[in-house]
């Protein structure tokens, strides 16, 4: 069930991510953004449902700036991130807008959130590349050949998917999950790089898993 959410002017957007969010640099450009993707997440959201009315009240706090806790675990060298299952844009669309630097592919399965996804980023003028798709083997057209970041909140990966990618995977490639207090699965081949807690939360963190090589340290 959808739940309406907050009219929150760009300025008031500001206040709630400073008051939460990790040491980000909240340029003005990356305000810009997330406001545009929250004034379309505000009109699509009553017919999608893709902000639950357990988080409307706090969707700042639980969905923005728990995404940006990833900012820090992206190596300074990755040039391209893959988000599976992307849904509203967390954490693909919130990284794209802080990390301009990088390649953004956003893969959603859902044709609406899909076509949410599209309207989000022309809004915010992101380059991201949106794919109606799954991750599974054959892998869709239209991911990047070299990826150096794989992003999922709110889903556990299928092995089957991180398989799949695994031929697309660059060396020392990361993984970040968004997680509760249940201890995941450790994929294949990948370790335990880093455990950021998420401010605010006694029990979410993201997880950094890092292939076999380690973290890209260039």
């Amino acid at each position: 069930m959808a739940a309406p959410l907050p009219d929150l002017s760009r300025d008031e957007l500001r206040r709630r991510l400073e008051a939460v969010a990790p040491p980000v640099d909240l340029t003005d450009a990356l305000v810009d953004a997330l406001h545009a993707h929250y004034t379309e997440l505000r009109r699509w959201n009553p017919g999608l449902s893709l902000i639950g009315p357990g988080t409307a009240a706090e969707v700042v706090e639980r969905h923005y700036a728990e995404s940006l806790e990833g900012v820090p675990l992206v190596p300074g060298s990755a040039r391209t991130l893959v988000d599976v299952g992307s849904g509203a844009g967390f954490p693909g669309f919130v990284l794209a807008a802080a990390l301009p630097r990088l390649e953004v592919t956003l893969v959603e399965p859902r044709e609406r959130r899909w076509s949410f996804l599209m309207a989000a980023c022309r809004r915010a003028a992101l380059p991201c590349r949106c794919l109606d798709a799954r991750v599974d083997s054959p892998l869709p057209p239209g991911l990047p050949d070299r990826i150096d970041v794989v992003t999922t909140r709110a889903l556990k990966l299928p092995p089957e998917a991180l398989a799949a990618l695994g031929t697309r995977l660059s060396e020392g490639a990361r993984l970040l999950v968004w997680a509760g207090d249940a201890e995941p699965d450790v994929p294949a081949g990948f370790t335990v790089e880093a455990v950021r807690p998420i401010r605010g939360s006694r029990r979410r963190r993201v997880i950094a898993f890092a292939g076999p090589a380690g973290p890209d340290r260039r």
